[in-house]
């Protein structure tokens, strides 16, 4: 995700709601259930020169189709029924980077086992989507496969399907390797030290996270330790793990709360380590970890990575972040994240962080693809109108899909990225539906590639619950409740009870703990918004990766 001064990306979150009343209204949205996807043969794209090729149809064979021009003041993923004189002809591709944040999902369920509802502005329905498995099909090589599937949404009465579908477009990289085979890693740990971190779930959290990933760091890997509050202060240089994990724990251990928040001081000065201490052909990562209350110095996440910018430029460091705590900046570092290379994801508790620093590992601190870009044409002679579900915030313009200059997405190995569309089809709609391409550039090389796949409309129309993939389910549930959390208006949309009840249903039916913590966290939001008493034991962290 390097940052360039002629990136262009558009950051502006729309359909936000704020106050209680909206954040408690239900959502009406499609999402459906069935899955049979293809992928095309992935091929190396070299980046376009000036000229450009005639634009291609929307939904056409061959790569993806150059982009349309959005509509003026309207998103682009949203079209509208073309019988509308007063509507500009629809925009029938949707373009956005590729984003494995799962941190929203985290922080809503700590904030639901908290007794609280989630702040609107928070959520974000893409991290809900995508912190669950889908059991896409892994690609053979480093790029990605592509699942494009689907199924028919319910009418309103629950007698039969609408003419709204749920689209699935899932893309997956290949599994991490065994820890004995990835490249060695040289981590730069920037930790929060501020007063707002002497709280439960908060230092006391990230020195038992650092020391359980101290235990599971390779001896040829790498760490320092930079602690900041009002100022920032190197505790431990660049350091290999041999011979030396009793000096990394006794710095983890002597770090204890001190003043103010100042992120920008704690980010310069962990860059300032990351380039003294990094090693050709290695992971160089920046880790971040803290509440993100920035309070000193400058507390714009922009102008913050501006100062290390030529830093990320140069040497490829990635910035992952890690947040703590019941009160949490959640925007401010997702901003960081997302222009800093990386990722963010949210950790509430002992056993999540083992998740994230054990078992998760090799997904934050490798690479598999970088600027990864997808953009989806939809057919219009099928498709009447269509809706991408979140990704607010990581909106691409249609033309710039094949511009490697714009700022994608980073993606590590054994991640999934899905993307959720409602879809109204035209009334006797058959063949193609949707093409779905991704767009990534090699870690190593800088080479672009893409990889594709379709979906036509037998492949949407079977029924979503109760259907043939559970997977697509646990999917719509997650989506339904995000989208009901911030007040959202899509097209089907259960109540809270019924999105709990289904929860419930498919985590036996999937066996998967994940999926029972997400019936849990609906139940609990369904009793806030109905004034009752929340069931105890509300879970934070994530779900999965995979």
């Amino acid at each position: 995700m390097d940052q360039r001064n002629d990136k262009r990306t558009t950051t502006v979150r729309a359909g936000r709601r704020a106050g209680a009343v909206a954040l408690l209204l239900a959502g009406a949205m499609v999402l459906t259930a069935c899955g049979a996807g293809g992928s095309s043969d992935g091929t190396a794209a070299d980046k376009r020169s000036g000229a450009r090729p005639p634009q291609g149809t929307t939904g056409g064979d061959g790569s993806a189709p150059d982009a349309v021009a959005p509509d003026q003041g309207r998103p682009s993923e949203e079209s509208g029924d073309t019988s509308r004189p007063e509507l500009a002809a629809p925009d029938y591709l949707s373009t956005f980077a590729l984003d494995v944040d799962t941190a929203s999902y985290g922080y809503a369920r700590s904030t639901l086992g908290d007794g609280r509802l989630p702040d609107p502005a928070n959520v974000r329905p893409e991290e809900f989507v995508n912190s669950f498995k889908q059991g896409y099909e892994r690609p053979k090589g480093n790029g990605f496969s592509v699942t494009v599937d689907g199924a028919r949404i319910p009418d309103g009465s629950g007698s039969g399907p609408s003419d709204w579908s749920l689209l699935r477009v899932g893309l997956a990289t290949k599994a991490a390797p065994p820890s004995s085979e990835r490249p060695p890693a040289s981590l730069t740990f920037v930790v929060d030290i501020s007063g707002s971190m002497a709280g439960p779930g908060r230092l006391g959290l990230v020195q038992k996270s650092l020391n359980i990933l101290t235990d599971e760091l390779r001896d040829d890997d790498s760490v320092s330790l930079v602690t900041f509050s009002d100022e920032a202060e190197t505790r431990l240089p660049m350091t290999r793990l041999q011979g030396n994990r009793n000096k990394i724990r006794d710095a983890v251990e002597a770090m204890e709360p001190a003043q103010s928040t100042n992120v920008e001081a704690g980010i310069m000065r962990g860059y300032e380590e990351s380039v003294k201490g990094h090693r050709k052909g290695v992971n160089n990562r920046v880790v971040l970890l803290s509440d993100a209350l920035a309070n000193t110095g400058d507390t714009n996440a922009d102008s913050i990575l501006e100062r290390i910018d030529s830093a990320r430029r140069e040497y490829g460091i990635t910035l992952f972040g890690v947040g703590v705590g019941s009160d949490y900046g959640d925007a401010f570092m997702e901003r960081l994240t997302n222009r800093g290379d990386g990722h963010t994801t949210y950790v509430g508790d002992e056993e999540q962080a083992r998740k994230v620093f054990v078992d998760q590992l090799p997904a934050h601190v490798e690479l598999r693809a970088r600027d990864a870009k997808a953009q989806v044409a939809f057919d219009r002679r099928n498709v009447k109108q269509f809706r991408l579900i979140g990704y607010e915030n990581r909106k691409v313009a249609d033309e710039d899909f094949r511009d490697d200059s714009v700022d994608g997405g980073e993606v590590g190995p054994g991640h999934t990225v899905t993307a959720l569309y409602a879809v109204r089809l035209r009334e006797g709609a058959s063949g193609e539906v949707a093409k779905a391409t991704v767009r990534w550039l090699d870690p190593k090389t800088r080479k672009a590639y893409e990889e594709s796949g379709s979906a036509r409309t037998g492949t949407i129309d079977g029924r979503l619950w109760g259907g043939e993939s559970q997977r697509l389910q646990v999917a719509a549930v997650a989506a339904y409740f995000a989208d009901t959390l911030r007040g959202g208006d899509l097209p089907g949309t259960p109540t809270l009870r019924e999105l709990a009840s289904r929860a419930g249903k498919l985590a036996n039916e999937t066996e998967d703990s994940s999926v029972r913590k997400l019936a849990t966290a609906i139940g609990q939001a369904e009793a806030l918004r109905n004034g009752t008493e929340p069931e105890d034991g509300g879970d934070e962290g994530e779900g999965e990766i995979g």
